[in-house]
Order: C-alpha cells, then sequence, then structure tokens
C-alpha cells in the first residue's frame, strides 16, 4: 500500500478560494524511486521503537539474558577448533585457532542472524502492516540494527579472548568502522530482497536458513582466505563477508596487509545489492498489505 502525493490547483487570484470548489489531484508514487529520507526521518521514533522491542524480546523471559549473545559463536568457536583446527589441521594462518574462528565469528554471527531476522521481519509485523501506514523499510530495518546489540557483546568477548591469548589489537582497528559499516549494508541489502520476496513467497523463509548454511562455508571462517588461489582473489571478493572477516583478522590479530582487494571488491557488490534491494523493494511494498 503505497501513500499519494496531493496537490491543490486553482487559477483564480487569492480571496476566491473560498467560493471557487478545490480540485484535488491524486498522483501515484513511482515504484522505482529509491528511499526517501525525509519520510523515513520523520518515522524515526516508530523505528526506535521498533528496534527496542526486537533487543528486548531477544532477551525477555530468559535465564542467561545476554549471555545468548555470546554463547552460539563461543560454542561454534569450539566444536571449529576441535572439528577443523585438531582433525582436520586447517591452517590459522599462525594464529591459535580457537581465536582464529572466533573473531571470524562475530561478524559472521551478526550477519546471518540479521539476515534472518529482517526476511521474517514483514511476515511477523503483517497485522501492523494492514491496519495502517508507515514507511515498510522500517521494518526489515529495525531487526539489523537491534542485532548490533549482540555484535558488541559477542565483540567485548572477542576483545577479552585476544587479550587471554597475549594479542592486542593493533593500529588497523581505525580500519574497523569501515568494516561495520560494509557488514550493517551487505545484511541490509540481503534483508531489503529477502523480507519483500518472503511476504509474497511464505518458502523464501526456508530458503534463507539453507542459504545461511551454504554462505557460511564459503566465507572464510572455518579456513583463511589465504588459500584462495592469487587468480581467483578479485573474483572471491565479490563475496562481501570475504572482505569483512578478513579485514576484521588483519586489524585485530595482525594477520597480514589489510586485504584491501577483497573489501574493494565486496564494496562494489555491497552497494549493488543495496541499491536493488531498495529499488525491489520500494517496488513491490505496495501489495504488501494485499498478499500479508
Amino acid at each position: 500500500m503505497d501513500r499519494p502525493s496531493t496537490k491543490q490547483l486553482s487559477d483564480e487570484p487569492r480571496g476566491h478560494h473560498e467560493q471557487m470548489p478545490v480540485q484535488t489531484v491524486i498522483e501515484a508514487r513511482s515504484g522505482w524511486r529509491l528511499i526517501d529520507w525525509r519520510e523515513l526521518v520523520r518515522y524515526k521514533d516508530l523505528l526506535t521503537f521498533l528496534v527496542l522491542r526486537d533487543v528486548r524480546v531477544i532477551y525477555k523471559q530468559t535465564v542467561l539474558g545476554i549471555g545468548w549473545a555470546i554463547i552460539r559463536p563461543l560454542f561454534s568457536m569450539i566444536v571449529f577448533s576441535v572439528v577443523f583446527g585438531k582433525m582436520a589441521k586447517v591452517p590459522s594462518d599462525g594464529i591459535p585457532y580457537p581465536i582464529f574462528s572466533y573473531a571470524a565469528l562475530v561478524p559472521w554471527t551478526y550477519f546471518a542472524t540479521a539476515m534472518t531476522a529482517s526476511t521474517e521481519s514483514l511476515v511477523k509485523d503483517r497485522r501492523m502492516i494492514t491496519k495502517v501506514y508507515f514507511p515498510r523499510l522500517v521494518v526489515p530495518l529495525a531487526p539489523v540494527l537491534a542485532k548490533l546489540m549482540d555484535f558488541a557483546i559477542a565483540f567485548l568477548l572477542l576483545i577479552a579472548l585476544m587479550l587471554g591469548y597475549g594479542y592486542a589489537p593493533t593500529w588497523k582497528i581505525l580500519f574497523l568502522p569501515i568494516l561495520v559499516v560494509m557488514m550493517v549494508a551487505t545484511a541490509t541489502g540481503a534483508g531489503l530482497w529477502l523480507s519483500a520476496l518472503a511476504i509474497q513467497y511464505r518458502d523464501v523463509k526456508y530458503v534463507a536458513q539453507f542459504l545461511v548454511q551454504l554462505l557460511m562455508y564459503a566465507a572464510p571462517v572455518v579456513w583463511p582466505a589465504s588459500l584462495v588461489p592469487d587468480q581467483y582473489r578479485l573474483l572471491y571478493g565479490l563475496y562481501p563477508m570475504a572482505g569483512v572477516i578478513e579485514g576484521m583478522r588483519a586489524s585485530l590479530l595482525g594477520t597480514g596487509a589489510m586485504p584491501w582487494e577483497l573489501i574493494g571488491m565486496g564494496a562494489i557488490s555491497t552497494t549493488v545489492i543495496v541499491i536493488s534491494g531498495a529499488f525491489y523493494f520500494r517496488r513491490v511494498e505496495r501489495v504488501f498489505a494485499d498478499v500479508a
């Protein structure tokens, strides 16, 4: 459901409006318009409410509370360290495998959970969508922002593990905000695509869960990107999370120079994912209330 814009037309001079009938013209808004930032700012209170709601839902009536933010990457780190580090002897660029894998699991867990939650957001809030107008964009955007809380908590544990293993962040940590922005933007773009598809085709939710598993093993989470042959590194960099994960390892653990070739290619594909996702979302949002 799209909100129309209105304007008033009258050829009569001022002072005659009270006597002359007012003609109202209703114009359909283009479905290919990108994000309406002014409208989004007007509804910032709603976005804030949805973000805080998603944060509270995660920890409400749970025994471990915020501990759930670190349990998933922590237990994954333990399993990966045994299976891939001890048994499969996967190389880790000279870094102890537990911290090598955990440094990748922190951004990956954020991306996976944010994308999954964003995919399901429109279906979850379909009652609200069918009853009142507001920019639909805030719905898939809210879980992407809410998951930053989990990311921050898991990141603090990463710093503690680094200090425990005798690693201090390098000066390259200054590049960390670039990687975080890229990580959030990738989750946002994927969330826009998948949430718009999921409200029309409910099996997309199951496809997204399967997709997350495939993407994890394609990302350099349990193995280093140095295993990728040089002639394929630029092509591999089109996978945005490859640059984010390798960049985070380089900036925090000093595994080598910043992988700008991966980050640069990932930034290009992230931009394409976000812009195309925003276009598609805006194109089909007018039917959300009908199919929800």
